[in-house]
């Protein structure tokens, strides 16, 4: 099969990769390239791509977007290692409209997904008129990922001048529910109308079910698609329920349960679970005076590399300083990520007393061990992190993102946290696990279908933000009790950890049998 894939993300490129989805963008090609199947990845350039080495301008494509005659310069790239991998890279100006080789923009509040949106618009338009009339031949299917490409499905369904699109089956991968890139039809130069002058569509299919006078591309990809995949099968079943956080603290269908339920009862929602690269292989773990010297040399960098001295790399600095007389902790927890409230939400709550829980696990923790977090995010998150950096002496807040670093800390610490409110798939679990570090997890998406509580790790659950951090603490207490006590059965858990598999040859395995066969 010949199958295109359109993404806003991409790892295999130096500088492609944001989130989950670089991860994905880069390991499932080679998988499927692995089982006999030519892939071709479109990506817009973002102002760089076009220029890495081996990148050739294939042909010039003129489309009419928002009233005007757009030129968009189409350069191909060959995967260094598999040959059946080609990258078509999209140049234009407003795919570098925020900075040359910045792949998302932080609008204003008052206009979110403003810029974006217009860029992905764009990019899946071009995308939709390069598979029409440039690739040598027709793909055998069409896969888009998340909102920032969902734009091709509502113009598949409606553009005349794509129509030979509808032949093709589509694919549509929904990798983070929460960022839907909703914006008006209308009246704003950022809309539906202003971009697709010419579209005759059915507002019923591209509008957002809650703000009828919105298009919401990622509900439109899963209305219009042949088949929509979510990257874990215990995702797939928390989002056919509505999200009630004031109430109970459920992550669910994020307002598209009824859609996502619809898709389900169809039989066109399957939830496959991501793999993991286990050809690479693990840092080897360090001793803690050798980590303890990387980290500081680290924290030294990051602090040269400014004019201004960061507070929480001050922070950092200190305590390495602390640390360098102290013997080697008993314990090292660790964890590594972006500071969201997806991710670091259940740290933030407060019990009865006003404490939050990220303190009450530091004073929890003691003197027993050392608690090192790896991550940036959202400024709030990141001040939370850097207050209790600044107030307990057994945390570490290295407030950046350093990936040399992380596969250090995946390999070297002896816990790993991971209380994500909720969890498409996630990859730390993974890498942690593949390193031999067992994962304390909340078991939702895909954290329970990973972790297998005291097997290879250990998990905790609740119906509330109150009762999640209680059972997180106590579960965090009886695995550094179980580590202290049963020596024997934690080294079991640990080689369990790193015995455990999650392989891409499986998961492509079944994108072409769920995914891509049954449309063909």
């Amino acid at each position: 099969m010949h199958i295109v894939m359109l993404a806003a993300e991409n790892d295999a490129l130096p500088g492609g990769k944001v989130g989950g989805i670089g991860d994905v963008m880069r390991d499932v090609p080679p998988a499927l390239a692995a089982l006999g199947h030519e892939i071709s990845v479109v990506m817009p350039s973002y102002g760089s791509f076009h220029k890495l080495a081996g990148a050739e301008k294939t042909t010039l494509l003129t489309i009419n977007f928002a009233g005007n005659s757009e030129q968009i310069e189409v350069y191909r790239l060959q995967h260094q290692e598999k040959r059946q991998i080609s990258f078509w890279i999209l140049e234009h100006p407003q795919f570098s409209i925020c900075g040359e080789g910045k792949i998302y923009c932080n609008d204003s509040s008052d206009a979110p997904f403003a810029s974006d949106a217009t860029k992905f618009a764009l990019f899946s338009l071009a995308a939709g008129h390069l598979i029409v009339n440039n690739f040598p031949a027709q793909p055998d299917a069409i896969h888009l990922h998340d909102w920032h490409t969902a734009f091709l499905a509502i113009l598949r369904a409606y553009d005349k001048t794509l129509e030979k699109l509808q032949a093709i089956p589509l694919v549509y991968s929904i990798h983070n529910l929460a960022i839907q890139g909703i914006r008006p039809l209308t009246e704003t130069d950022s809309s539906l109308e202003r971009w697709y002058t010419h579209l005759d569509y059915e507002t019923s299919t591209v509008t957002d079910p809650r703000w009828p006078d919105c298009v919401n591309p990622m509900a439109a990809g899963i209305r219009l698609s042949d088949s929509i995949h979510t990257v874990s099968p215990g995702y797939a079943k928390e989002i056919l329920k509505p999200s009630r956080v004031a109430r109970d603290s459920y992550y669910g269908g994020e307002g598209l349960e009824v859609e996502l339920t619809e898709a389900f009862d169809q039989g066109r929602l399957t939830g496959i679970l991501n793999g993991c690269d286990y050809q690479a292989k693990p840092a080897a773990s360090l001793d803690w005076s050798t980590l303890h010297f990387t980290m500081q040399r680290q924290v030294q960098n990051w602090i040269a590399e400014r004019q201004v001295l960061r507070t929480t790399d001050y922070l950092a600095d200190q305590r390495l300083l602390a640390w360098k007389s102290r013997s080697e902790p008993r314990h090292l927890v660790t964890s590594i990520g972006r500071l969201t409230e997806q991710k670091a939400r259940l740290f933030t709550h407060e019990d009865g007393n006003g404490t939050n829980l990220l303190e009450r696990l530091l004073l929890s923790l003691g003197h027993r061990g050392v608690f090192v977090l790896l991550g940036t995010g959202d400024p709030e998150y990141e001040q939370l992190f850097a207050k209790a950096a600044g107030l307990h002496t057994n945390f570490l807040f290295l407030n950046h993102y350093s990936e040399s670093l992380a596969q250090l800390l995946y390999a070297s610490g002896n816990l790993f946290l991971m209380p994500s409110s909720f969890e498409p798939c996630g990859i730390s679990q993974m890498l942690a696990m593949r390193a031999g570090q067992p994962c304390l997890a909340h078991a939702v998406g895909g954290l329970r279908d990973t972790i297998r509580d005291q097997s290879d790790g250990f998990t905790f659950s609740g119906k509330d933000f109150d009762e999640q951090g209680d059972n997180f603490l106590m579960a965090f207490n009886a695995t550094l009790k179980l580590r202290e006590q049963h020596p024997v059965q934690w080294q079991r858990i640990c080689d369990n950890a790193a015995q455990a598999r999650f392989l891409w040859s499986d998961s492509v395995q079944q994108y072409i049998d769920k995914l891509y066969q049954p449309h063909l």
